[in-house]
């Protein structure tokens, strides 16, 4: 779309009587949805309105202390109204063929306002800045309200972005010009595709808007995803442990065991063979060793987090031995399993078998909860006790649930541009392997999530020596003098960095500390061929994250190169390659396993 006069595009006219069937399909299905939620809200008696969240609380306190200074807020209303006055004369400047400097511009990253319509036609580029005019002087009065305390202040920032992303005009039809246009072009059955879309999306939520970020079709584990060759060579009722199949001449003689977070899937490091970051530890020459998390149910609702210890890296320690006749190995841990490495390394250290773990690798970590970044708004004592409450009835957290707050904190992308694609456009979604991996959540048992929850996020106690106590042993991660890679990536949302950063800083021992770019999945999984993102890196370990970062050194390409060269020192030599089978253990099924492939999107009995 273009100031130009250019040829209208000629709608297409559809079947009166294939609409007709699309309407009828679509009343029936939205009857039937209807009559089940109505049907599941009256036997639960959850009719009434419950702000679990206590958000009605907080903007209730913001608004009475806004008031209470009218001069600040009839200031914030001048600047709004001369922000809104420039952009008048600029657009009616613009109307008559001059340049003209925007009033608002979208931040950077921000990829809602793409189409070139945003910028070219006068219209599309004034309801734009208008959005962002008013999303940016709003956003500016709720932070300059004084007297709140911290966690309402963050509580009422975290609820207005997510306010203002969703009434952004990208996300309604008459006011996006790639969704107008389309519209235009199709006779509007897009929208009605995009109708039956959501219905499909709220079906198999059983009743709640499950949002189809790519097609659950186009993948399956261990044929096109998860596919690197290996066995499961043991198991209990928390894990399975894959080894996988050796592909060089010769390995490293201590094996390597990387412990994934049960909050979602291993496969996230086996994703295809382009990306897959175990593929390519296997080609480096390691011997490698990864927990499958088991998918719990109401069954494992007493499964608490001393049981993740002994029956995940405790039990995998033992297994390894037996497989390969080695004591010592190179552990990884991935951001929840990264805090649950450091729970290891405590033990062991108690236990006085540090000697376990020859190196230890923490992707995306947190050891002290401090400042966790966007989540602290879900982590009070209210809602915690809320989810306890839920958890209770069911015995564990839903997988979706958690999926959802943790897209929150990238609505734009994770949410609203799947809103524009599947119901306003009446588009597919793309298959894209990172996103069924990330549609493919996990359940979390009660005991053990809510003693996470409570004891590291909310109390921060991991970081007080003594202050958790596993299996009897009190954890003091202080005393861990393991030499330890820390690997976080600079706009990660779910693991700040330098909230990572403070957490190396409790560690007795040698530390390396690398910040990789993007995020906390893209930046962690980054193979060298890609040549993206870049990553620093420093000699010394400052007291603050903002002297270590003026003091890095940028490095272009992929982080994984350094990590080797540093990870082989604890190698321990080379020896013949190790099959899975050749040990004391016996292959009990060929990878990815059976543990991996129980879904949490289907309903649970």
């Amino acid at each position: 779309m273009s100031n130009a006069t250019t040829e209208p595009p000629k709608p297409e006219l559809p079947d009166p009587v294939a609409l007709a069937r699309c309407f009828g399909d679509i009343a029936q299905r939205a009857s039937k949805v209807l009559a089940e939620f109505v049907s599941r809200q009256a036997m639960q008696g959850q009719f009434g309105i419950v702000d679990e969240l206590g958000i009605a609380k907080a903007f209730m306190d913001m608004a009475a202390r806004l008031m209470s200074d009218p001069i600040k807020l009839a200031q914030a209303q001048v600047n709004l109204w001369q922000d809104y006055m420039t952009l008048w004369q600029n657009t009616f400047l613009k109307m008559l063929g001059h340049e003209v400097a925007p009033v608002a511009t979208p931040a950077k990253g921000d990829k809602r306002f793409q189409h070139e319509a945003w910028k070219d036609y006068f219209l599309f580029d004034y309801i734009k800045q208008s959005y962002l005019i008013a999303a940016r002087h709003l956003h500016n009065v709720v932070a300059s309200v004084e007297g709140l305390d911290e966690q309402s202040a963050k509580k009422i920032s975290f609820f207005t972005r997510q306010y203002i992303d969703a009434l952004s005009p990208t996300n309604f039809v008459l006011t996006n010009p790639e969704v107008f246009e389309e519209t235009v072009r199709s006779g509007g059955q897009n929208l009605l595709r995009g109708l039956a879309n959501l219905l499909e999306d709220i079906e198999r939520g059983n009743g709640q808007l499950r949002i189809k970020m790519t097609d659950p079709e186009a993948f399956k584990l261990g044929v096109n995803i998860a596919t690197t060759p290996g066995k499961v060579i043991y198991q209990n009722e928390l894990m399975q442990l894959l080894q996988y199949q050796p592909a060089t001449e010769t390995v490293f003689k201590r094996p390597l065991l990387i412990i994934p977070p049960w909050i979602n899937k291993y496969y996230i490091l086996d994703l295809r063979e382009k990306n897959s970051f175990i593929k390519w530890a296997v080609e480096q020459g390691h011997t490698v060793f990864v927990i499958s998390w088991v998918n719990p149910d109401a069954d494992y609702a007493g499964k608490t987090f001393d049981d993740y210890l002994l029956e995940g890296p405790i039990a995998a320690l033992e297994a390894i031995e037996q497989a390969t006749g080695e004591k010592q190995v190179n552990a990884i841990g991935y951001c929840l399993g990264g805090t649950l490495l450091a729970c290891t390394a405590a033990y062991l250290a108690a236990k006085r078998q540090s000697s376990r773990l020859a190196s230890a690798t923490f992707f995306t970590t947190m050891i002290d909860f401090s400042e966790p970044g966007e989540l602290e708004v879900f982590i009070d004592e209210e809602q915690i006790a809320a989810l306890e409450r839920r958890m209770k009835e069911r015995g564990y957290l839903e997988g979706h649930e958690m999926a959802a707050t943790f897209n929150l904190l990238r609505a734009n992308d994770l949410i609203w541009s799947f809103v524009v694609n599947n119901y306003l456009l009446g588009k597919d979604p793309f298959p894209f392997d990172l996103l069924y991996w990330n549609s493919d959540s996990t359940r979390m048992p009660a005991a053990m999530h809510s003693f996470y929850l409570r004891n590291m996020y909310h109390r921060n106690l991991l970081k007080v020596p003594g202050g958790v106590r596993l299996a009897g042993v009190p954890i003091d991660v202080s005393r861990i003098k393991t030499p330890a890679f820390f690997l976080s990536t600079v706009e990660d949302h779910i693991a700040p960095w330098k909230s990572t950063y403070a957490g190396a800083r409790l560690l007795a021992g040698p530390v390396t500390f690398v910040l990789g770019g993007s995020g906390h999945i893209a930046g962690v999984i980054n193979p060298p061929s890609a040549g993206k993102y870049g990553y620093w890196v420093n000699d010394r370990l400052a007291p603050d994250p903002e002297t270590w970062f003026q003091e890095a050194r940028h490095q272009p390409g992929s982080w994984w190169p350094d990590w080797a060269a540093w990870v082989e020192r604890y190698g321990g030599g080379r020896v013949p390659p190790r099959v899975p089978g050749d040990g004391r253990l016996k292959p009990i099924e060929d990878a990815p396993g059976a543990y991996v492939q129980v879904r949490a999107d289907i309903e649970v009995a």
